[in-house]
């Protein structure tokens, strides 16, 4: 039976140098300050953390919304609070929810591959999933993506804060189209 989640993934960027640069005690504190923050957020907006993967997360949602807010709201603060940045990949649809806490299917996949692809700073949604977005969170359409293992590829928005000034342009890991 498949049910339709959200799935988001965030990587800190540049923690494997950080931490041989820095040492292993001023990684733990990064670490410390990215699970603070996000699990605050994952519970102000009813998201759950549904795994921790080193310096990162993959993170699971109901309502797409309430998971694309949760996912820029950490990557706003971490950019801000933090020492390095925070890139994502979020997408939505039916999965199978295997043994009770665990899903399997395209839409896991592609938000991990959406992370990989995405810049420091960058979050990356499937455009389907883009438009679910909440008010006051905008989305740039950017170019389709190949992502392993689907057949077709894959339309791509770039989910950005409104304050967001000309000046101060988004991160280009994917061109805009």
């Amino acid at each position: 039976m498949r049910v339709v989640r959200c799935f988001a993934f965030l990587d800190l960027c540049g923690f494997t140098a950080y931490t041989e640069e820095q040492g292993d005690a001023r990684a733990v504190e990064v670490l410390a300050q990215l699970r603070a923050v996000l699990r605050a957020e994952a519970e102000d907006k009813g998201v759950r953390v549904t795994k921790w993967l080193g310096d990162g997360a993959m993170l699971s949602g109901v309502e797409a919304a309430s998971v694309l807010a949760c996912v820029t709201t950490v990557r706003e603060r971490v950019g801000v609070e933090g020492r390095l940045a925070l890139r994502g990949g979020v997408c939505h649809g039916p999965v199978i929810m295997f043994e009770g806490d665990d899903y399997i299917g395209a839409p896991v996949n592609t938000a991990a591959r959406l992370c990989d692809a995405a810049v420091a700073g960058q979050v990356l949604a499937t455009a389907n999933t883009a438009t679910f977005a909440p008010p006051g969170l905008e989305t740039r359409r950017l170019h389709e993506i190949r992502v392993p293992g689907l057949s077709a590829p894959v339309a791509v928005c770039e989910l950005t804060p409104p304050a967001r000034e000309e000046a101060d342009p988004p991160p280009s890991g994917i061109v805009g189209s």
